[in-house]
């Protein structure tokens, strides 16, 4: 049965009853963004018309999702991390895996690319294209991308010390 509107369920009251019979500990509760975390949400903290604040599917604020129709429209992005060598060598991998059903792409780096290392910088000698991809310019980035329909085909980049300037490559 429905409990009435501006009436705490069973559970609820229950859930309150305990709450203020129990100990917290001495905490600041906030999420990342500074907002403070109260001990017990309920129905009475939702907004007056919830189906508005929460949206629908594929429309702002986007909480139930990007796309209106999510996986039944979709399915999932399936990504083989890949990269190795050259950019023409990795680009030839990628769209092997294109033309064999993979849907999106996940770049691999070498490590003087993710610890922002030129190919031809002292530290990088005999890690190059090793366990990745070498990208060190704009070229190279156009290179690893050239004839791959950017617009159909998502990409996904993991990259930690020049995020910034793989970024800027990429776009």
């Amino acid at each position: 049965m429905a409990t009435p509107p501006g009436q705490l369920s069973e559970t609820d009251r229950t859930a309150v009853e305990r709450r203020a019979s129990g100990e917290e500990r001495e905490a600041l509760f906030t999420t990342i963004s500074g907002e403070e975390v109260r001990p017990l949400y309920t129905q009475e903290d939702l907004p007056d018309d919830p189906d508005a604040a929460i949206g629908l599917p594929g429309e702002f604020p986007y909480t139930r999702g990007i796309y209106p129709s999510m996986y039944r429209g979709r399915l999932w992005t399936m990504r083989q991390f890949a990269g190795f060598g050259t950019a023409e060598e990795t680009n030839e991998r990628f769209r092997y895996l294109l033309d064999h059903g993979q849907g999106g792409l996940s770049t691999a780096f070498d490590m003087p690319s993710l610890m922002g290392h030129d190919s031809d910088h002292r530290l990088a000698e005999g890690e190059v294209g090793r366990e990745g991809v070498a990208i060190d310019t704009l070229d190279d980035m156009e290179t690893l991308f050239q004839g791959i329909p950017l617009g159909e085909v998502s990409t996904s980049m993991t990259i930690n010390a020049p995020a910034a300037a793989m970024l800027a490559f990429y776009v």
